[in-house]
């Protein structure tokens, strides 16, 4: 199953980076980090952005495939964006 980081409009960009890159590392090099929302969907590119530049020096490169995912908040049904994150 794979393991799906959520991000709200507050989430530090820089930390996000952090468990990106870990989570990658723990889970076979591909995560996917969910946000709803214009501000966590912002959060969440500047957080793969800084992730993709950590990821350089090892020589690694961060591909992003987007797409979107229903999900169950509070007892109704939202569409949240999901950006599945592949190292490479």
């Amino acid at each position: 199953m794979l393991l799906a980081l959520k991000v709200s409009g507050s989430t530090n960009p820089k930390r996000l980076a952090g468990a990106v890159c870990k989570s990658l590392e723990e889970n076979g090099g591909e995560v996917a980090v969910q946000a709803i929302g214009a501000a966590a969907v912002s959060q969440a590119v500047k957080g793969i952005a800084i992730a993709r530049a950590m990821a350089a020096p090892e020589g690694a490169d961060l591909k992003v495939v987007p797409g979107f995912k229903d999900i169950e908040l509070n007892g109704r049904k939202i569409t949240a964006m999901q950006l599945h994150v592949l190292r490479r």
